[in-house]
C-alpha cells in the first residue's frame, strides 16, 4: 500500500512537470494570455489512468505550477484561481472516465476504451473552457471590442482551449494503450 501511495505521488509530480515542459513548447500564444499546446495531455492521462481524485489534485497543484511559471498579472485575487488551480481541476475530472476506459480495456473492447478517452478529454476540454469563458467575461470585459458583448468576446478569445483539447484526444488515443500495455497500474478506487 505504502509502495503504491509513493508510485501514485512520483506520477503526479511527473505529470505536473511533464505539463510545464509541454506548455512551454507552445503551438501557439494568444496576445493577452492562453495558448495552443499539449498541456492537457499528462493530466488527463493520469486521471484515466488513476481516477478522479488523483486527476484532480494534478490538475489544481499544475495550476499553482503553471501560475508560478508564466503568470498573468492578476486583475482580481480570484481570476487567477479561476484561470489556474480551477481550470486545470477541471481537466482532472476527466478521471470519471477511468473506470469506463478499465471496463472496456479488460473487455478487449478497444472502440470502448476510444470512446472512454475521448469523452474524458471533451469533459475536461469543455470545463476548462467554461471556467476560462467565465474568468474572461467577468475580469477581462475591458478586453472587448466597443459593441461586441463580453461574453461572444470571452468565447471567442478562449477557443485555444477547443484546439488543445483536440490535440490531448489524438494523443491520448495513441497513448492510452501503449501505457497500459507498457506501465500497468492497480485500478483507481474512484
Amino acid at each position: 500500500m505504502e509502495r503504491q501511495r509513493l508510485r501514485t505521488l512520483v506520477e503526479i509530480a511527473l505529470a505536473i512537470a511533464l505539463a510545464a515542459v509541454l506548455n512551454m513548447l507552445k503551438i501557439w500564444r494568444m496576445p493577452n494570455a492562453g495558448t495552443v499546446s499539449f498541456v492537457m495531455l499528462p493530466i488527463v492521462i493520469l486521471a484515466l489512468r488513476r481516477g478522479v481524485i488523483v486527476g484532480v489534485i494534478t490538475g489544481a497543484l499544475y495550476g499553482f505550477v503553471d501560475f508560478y511559471i508564466d503568470p498573468y498579472p492578476p486583475v482580481h485575487w480570484i481570476q487567477p484561481l479561476l484561470d489556474y488551480p480551477v481550470a486545470y481541476a477541471m481537466v482532472g475530472l476527466s478521471g470519471l472516465f477511468s473506470p469506463a476506459w478499465y471496463r472496456a480495456w479488460d473487455r478487449g473492447d478497444r472502440r470502448a476504451a476510444s470512446l472512454a478517452v475521448i469523452a474524458g478529454c471533451v469533459l475536461a476540454g469543455t470545463l476548462r473552457y467554461l471556467v476560462h469563458l467565465a474568468s474572461g467575461a467577468i475580469f477581462f470585459a475591458e478586453y472587448a471590442p466597443p459593441g461586441q458583448p463580453v461574453l461572444v468576446y470571452s468565447a471567442l478569445y478562449n477557443l485555444y482551449v477547443p484546439v488543445s483539447t483536440v490535440l490531448a484526444i489524438a494523443a491520448a488515443l495513441v497513448l492510452m494503450p501503449v501505457l497500459a500495455r507498457a506501465v500497468p497500474v492497480e485500478r483507481p478506487v474512484s
